[in-house]
């Protein structure tokens, strides 16, 4: 074999399985082959229209085992509270880091700062690192698989990880199946400037026309997930600035006072999307190639990078080589409950908190209430929002 485990995707979940398994790698002698299409950049440097992702607890407890959240958290806004409301109506929650005994529920981090401090701690003698290349083909062999990339390159591995996104062209030609339940909905990204400070609040926000996400980011920024159906948000992504920022008041309210500047938008179909099969014989998918949330409780990346930290657990415990079958169902069979758990828990959300109408809307409002004042469902809540549903 040319390499014991090929993962396929250098972006943040493939590189953190790299990171993950790197040191028992060394112990046992796998060698480890990270393929990315892109070349990643030397440096760092940060940007107004950066996208970011919203790091649980949960996740910040996994790097701080792999050795990685001191860099990390240089560049990492922390979510003091989170508020849930519905616009317009008096019902609301609001979960607190001090009462859950954690320094913060989340972080805020910009995706290219992450993916510099994972490249930048993998060891090179283990992991090797192959860029700008791609993989074109997967032909399943004898013991594993054979990769055919762009450059006419055929390498061997014992184990093969798709980590190369939803859209994953090599998943569709190894005949896996997806299911796709579309929620109707678009969502719109962007960073926005606001006038008064944020304090390291997040604000979960309901209105008639779907959730409208507000995540800390550094100085008097936030980041913005706007859901909306899908003609309206194409309507809003095209607006100039001032019409846009308009609207978004007038959706959002004053809490946080005005809203003086936004970035670049980017617009994203929403769906559910499951692979029927994430495991085969010398196969894991991981990420969005195997699963694909709805944005809405920022749950998505949390739980791939569980996956992630299961499978590598999961493999260097196990005395067979990298792909071994059993292997890799036993790590499907320790992930299948906070899968099953945390896609349904956003699914949930989605469905309750995706309609608009009034009879619902005020049902969600006297939920809200009765959630702000029931300690121990409140305190659930609170752990799933942070990663820790299923995990002590």
């Amino acid at each position: 074999m040319d390499t014991d485990i090929a993962i396929i995707g250098g972006g943040l979940v493939g590189a953190s399985l790299a990171l993950a398994l790197q040191a028992d790698a060394k112990q046992r002698g796998w060698r480890i082959r990270l393929i990315e299409p892109f070349k990643p950049g030397d440096s760092y440097q940060p940007s107004y229209d950066a996208r970011s992702s919203a790091l649980s607890f949960g996740t910040r407890l996994i790097y701080q085992k792999l050795g990685l959240w001191e860099a990390i958290a240089q560049h990492a806004e922390p979510i003091k509270q989170i508020k849930v409301l519905e616009r317009g109506r008096l019902g609301s929650t609001r979960l607190e880091a001090q009462k859950e005994g954690v320094p913060a529920l989340g972080y805020v981090v910009d995706n290219a700062w992450i993916g510099h401090c994972l490249w930048q701690a993998l060891d090179q003698n283990v992991v090797t690192l192959d860029y700008p290349a791609k993989v074109q083909q997967l032909k399943p062999q004898v013991g594993g698989y054979q990769l055919h990339l762009e450059d006419g390159r055929q390498l061997n591995c014992a184990l093969a990880v798709l980590a190369d996104g939803g859209r994953s062209e090599l998943r569709e030609q190894l005949g896996i199946h997806i299911k796709t339940r579309s929620y109707d909905q678009t969502a719109l990204i962007a960073n926005v400037t606001v006038s008064a400070a944020h304090a390291g609040q997040a604000f979960e926000c309901f209105t008639e026309h779907g959730p409208l996400a507000l995540l800390p980011l550094s100085g008097h920024n936030c980041a913005l997930v706007w859901t909306r159906p899908a003609d309206d948000a194409l309507r809003l992504a095209a607006l100039d600035e001032s019409a846009f920022l308009l609207e978004l008041q007038h959706a959002f309210g004053s809490q946080l006072g005005q809203f003086t500047q936004v970035g670049r938008r980017y617009a994203y179909p929403l769906a559910l999307v499951e692979a029927e099969e994430q495991v085969r014989s010398h196969l894991v998918l991981l990420g969005n190639s195997a699963h694909s949330l709805h944005p809405i409780a920022g749950q998505g990346y949390n739980l791939s990078l569980r996956d992630v930290i299961t499978l590598a657990e999961t493999l260097v415990k196990s005395p067979e080589a990298p792909g071994h079958l059993a292997t890799l169902l036993r790590y499907q069979e320790r992930q299948h409950l906070d899968q099953c758990l945390t896609i349904g828990f956003s699914d949930q959300l989605v469905r309750l908190f995706g309609q608009g109408s009034p009879w619902v809307a005020r049902a969600r409002s006297v939920g809200l209430v009765a959630l702000d004042n029931l300690p121990i469902l409140k305190h659930w809540f609170a752990r799933q929002a942070m990663g820790l549903g299923v995990r002590p």
